[in-house]
């Protein structure tokens, strides 16, 4: 009956738009994040929409006055987002996949042994399935470039100018990178500071109401940004037009996004609207720009960068430690593609 349960929440969860393949590690993570009976709880549970205590009651008698208690214990784990609803009350949603149960749980930043031994499935799991799962259809997440990567900067995008997409959210929360602890737990990482994770909106205030994450200001947003494009990270945010609830800041050595890519071949990341040109004449042939390129678009001819436009994802990372000053820069893609409205991609998602 417990092996049974695991199952059926496996593919209640592999309905959802970031669905869950079938596989050995997902079962053993599933074990772990629903321990005992919030396993059967999490299948009364709707991924899209949200229900009141009193419903929930209502499909569990059994646990009437102390499903409340439960819930609130899933909460804490990062398995359930609650949230007040005016005029409803406190209700619930079970997590995803992505963003959810492989990121939620480790936002708060915990080296524990339940965590270390998260972080080794997801990773097997990444291989088992869950990295074509990223690239169903189309890419969960979308590039945005580097503010200050832009050749013109009157030529913006709207949907990739990031000041003014803050501007139209509301609660900011950030939390540490579960790709950067997952690598560091199973041997591997880097040096990037893990503080990284950025949501806003419902999310945001879940995460902060639970205590997994930090509210942060629009300006300490902002701030944020700046200061992982200096570090060489690549903002990356929900592939989805006018919809922002998440941006994470990536190094291709830990993410699960880019490895998959980069290791895997899969499709698991759009481009920006952007590509980074170089101008021979004042390019120097210091490097910088080759070391710094996310997806090795970026390769030294002689004494001058060239870039490979089939490779280059538009995040501008290659550009603000231009030896030569400004010798790389964003330019405007000859046909830029727009990232989907929500109705586009929720019905390529769903396909099948």
């Amino acid at each position: 009956m417990e092996e049974n349960v695991y199952h059926r929440l496996a593919e209640h969860l592999d309905r959802a738009v970031n669905g869950a393949p079938m596989a050995p590690p997902l079962l053993e993570i599933l074990r772990i994040l629903f321990p005992g009976e919030q396993a059967e709880v999490a299948l009364h549970l709707p991924i899209y929409g949200r229900k009141t205590l009193e419903e929930l009651e209502s499909e569990m008698p059994e646990r009437e006055g102390r499903l409340a208690e439960i819930l609130a214990d899933m909460a804490r784990r990062g398995t359930v987002e609650t949230l007040e609803k005016p005029g409803k009350g406190r209700t619930y949603r079970l997590l995803p996949t992505v963003v959810g149960l492989a990121e939620v749980p480790f936002l708060k930043g915990e080296d524990t042994p339940e965590k270390r031994r998260l972080g080794s499935l997801w990773k097997e799991y990444l291989q088992q399935g869950f990295a074509e799962e990223l690239a169903r259809e189309i890419p969960l997440i979308r590039v945005i470039p580097v503010g200050k990567s832009l050749r013109d900067p009157s030529r913006v995008l709207p949907y990739d100018a990031l000041p003014d997409l803050l501007s139209r959210v509301q609660d900011f929360a950030v939390g540490h990178c579960p790709c950067r602890q997952v690598a560091s737990f199973t041997g591997e990482g880097c040096s990037h500071p893990t503080e990284r994770c950025m949501h806003f909106g419902s999310l945001a205030r879940y995460l902060v109401e639970q205590g997994l994450a930090r509210p942060i200001t629009r300006e300490e947003a902002l701030d944020l940004l700046r200061l992982a494009s200096e570090e060489g990270l690549v903002h990356v945010c929900d592939n989805v037009n006018g919809y922002l609830r998440t941006i994470c800041n990536c190094c291709p050595c830990c993410c699960a996004f880019f490895r998959a890519r980069l290791q895997l071949g899969l499709d698991t990341v759009s481009p920006s609207g952007y590509v980074a040109q170089v101008d021979a004449e004042d390019c120097i042939g210091c490097g910088v720009c080759q070391e710094r390129c996310p997806v090795g678009a970026i390769r030294l001819e002689g004494e001058t960068a060239m870039v490979d436009p089939s490779l280059c994802i538009g995040c501008g990372v290659c550009t603000p430690t231009c030896g030569a000053g400004d010798a790389v820069r964003l330019h405007l893609r000859e046909q830029p593609t727009p990232p989907p409205d929500l109705q586009e991609f929720l019905s390529r998602r769903l396909k099948s």
